[in-house]
Order: structure tokens, then sequence, then C-alpha cells
């Protein structure tokens, strides 16, 4: 089975030079940016088996991350509208 990663930039790699701007120049996108970077990189080492744990906290952990990526791309989608 094949580990897909979910960073950010697999995932909109059509807002790649965005997102660049965004993490340079918005303090909260950059935070969220953080987190979502952070919390998927956790589920990657879960799945890969590099860590153990139960379902139930990797289930709220994938859900985490997509609360997480919605907020970033809305903030990307608002970005592309006022520029």
């Amino acid at each position: 089975m094949t580990i897909e990663k979910h960073d950010l930039h697999h995932e909109f790699p059509e807002y790649k030079d965005e997102i660049h701007h965004l993490k340079m120049n918005d303090a909260h996108f950059a935070r969220l940016f953080k987190e979502y970077h952070e919390c998927d990189h956790e589920v990657h080492r879960i799945e890969t088996g590099a860590e153990n744990t139960s379902d139930a906290y990797l289930e709220s952990l994938k859900k985490q991350r997509l609360h997480l990526k919605d907020q970033l791309f809305s903030i990307i989608k608002k970005s592309q509208t006022v520029a």
C-alpha cells in the first residue's frame, strides 16, 4: 500500500506561489500552515508504521488535518479575489 503525501503543495499545486506569498506575509496563514504540516507529518508517521496509536486517535488527527486544510484553502481563495 502506498501512503500518499498530503502536504499543501501536493494538495494544491496550482496555488504554489500564493501559498508561499501567504506564508511570508500573513502570520495567521503561516501559523495554520505550520499546524497543518505538523499534523500531516504525525499522520504520515502513524500510517507508515513509525508510530503506533489507536485508530480513534489517528481518525481525530485526520479530521484536524482536514479542518486545517479547509481553513487554509479558504484563505488562499480569499486572497485570490482580493489580488
